[in-house]
């Protein structure tokens, strides 16, 4: 929950399509713009610098143990404005391809991966690190004017010596995040508004819960009811899963439990509040994305934030 009566605090405005945010020490945050096609640097006192252009549509982003990022690319997306602000859309003439990128802050980019078993990637959207250098990812696929692709999580290793699908098909897989202890991931699925969670035996050796009918053996964590598409989730201390609610425009929270705990809503409504992470010296400031009105908030967390594997 947000503290000091919900306040919040615009970091930066101008950004195309702002995702995947990243806090690092020294106070700037890392995030993606979507539209522009750019990994960039959002500095204290708001200012935007590219970091690298990654082309396509480089969506999720996470530090790895080498201290490179590594960035969910899917791609690419027609663009629309609807009600003074930016909406993705379909897959575009000039589809990129899905691909997952390792991208160094001097600027430079590097295709990891384009496919799994032979399949190609088709739109990655979230990732995160475990404590062993692995990451999860998600795909959440592209849609056309007639058809869309189903979705799945995977697990990959940053020597581009492995990449499995663990869990197929899910439907429009987005956010994905670890548990405090790194026992269980947790999934968003967009259209559905469903959280789902799997335990986790090894890296990327996920076990099916006995009498389960998810997918993949899944747990239900919490199904979200009446019209609802949810984004980027990120986890807290206390284990709450923190999920961006597009429709409501704000971050639900979720306990570990699946009860809905608190919606924490941006000062300006925007249907494309996206991605929450979290920072500062105590981990108890959340940057949330704004990605429709290109803005980046900050305010002021009830805890800390789970702190990642790999802080930069």
């Amino acid at each position: 929950m947000a503290e000091d009566g919900g306040a919040f605090r615009e970091v930066s405005s101008g950004l195309q399509f702002p995702e995947g945010p990243i806090a690092l020490d020294d106070g700037s945050v890392l995030l993606v713009e979507i539209q522009r096609g750019t990994l960039s640097r959002v500095g204290t006192d708001g200012t935007v610098s590219v970091v690298a252009d990654c082309g396509g549509g480089p969506n999720g982003a996470a530090v790895g143990p080498d201290g490179a990022v590594y960035v969910c690319n899917n791609g690419g997306f027609e663009w629309h404005e609807r009600d003074g602000m930016t909406a993705p859309g379909h897959q575009p003439a000039d589809y990129l391809g899905g691909r997952i990128q390792r991208v160094t802050l001097d600027g430079a980019v590097t295709d990891l991966y384009t496919s799994v078993d032979g399949r190609p990637l088709r739109g990655p959207n979230d990732i995160v690190f475990d404590a062993e250098g692995g990451f999860y990812f998600t795909d959440l696929g592209k849609s056309r004017d007639r058809e869309s692709d189903t979705g799945g999580l995977y697990y990959a290793t940053v020597d581009g010596s492995r990449i499995e699908e663990l869990v197929h098909p899910l439907t429009q897989p987005n956010g994905v995040g670890l548990s405090p202890d790194g026992s269980r991931v947790y999934v968003a699925e967009t259209g559905p508004g469903r959280v789902w969670w799997w335990d986790i035996d090894a890296p990327g050796r996920l076990r099916q819960a006995a009498g389960a009918l998810g997918p993949g053996g899944a747990t239900l964590l919490h199904g979200f009811e009446g019209f609802q598409l949810l984004d980027s989730l990120a986890v807290d201390s206390e284990g709450d899963v923190c999920v961006a609610t597009l429709v409501t425009g704000g971050i639900s929270i979720l306990g570990p439990d699946g009860g809905l705990k608190d919606v924490v809503q941006t000062p300006e409504y925007d249907v494309f509040v996206t991605n929450i992470c979290f920072g500062g010296p105590d981990l108890r400031t959340a940057f949330i994305t704004s990605s429709g009105r290109g803005k980046l908030y900050a305010t002021r967390w009830h805890c800390p934030g789970l702190r990642l594997n790999f802080p930069v």
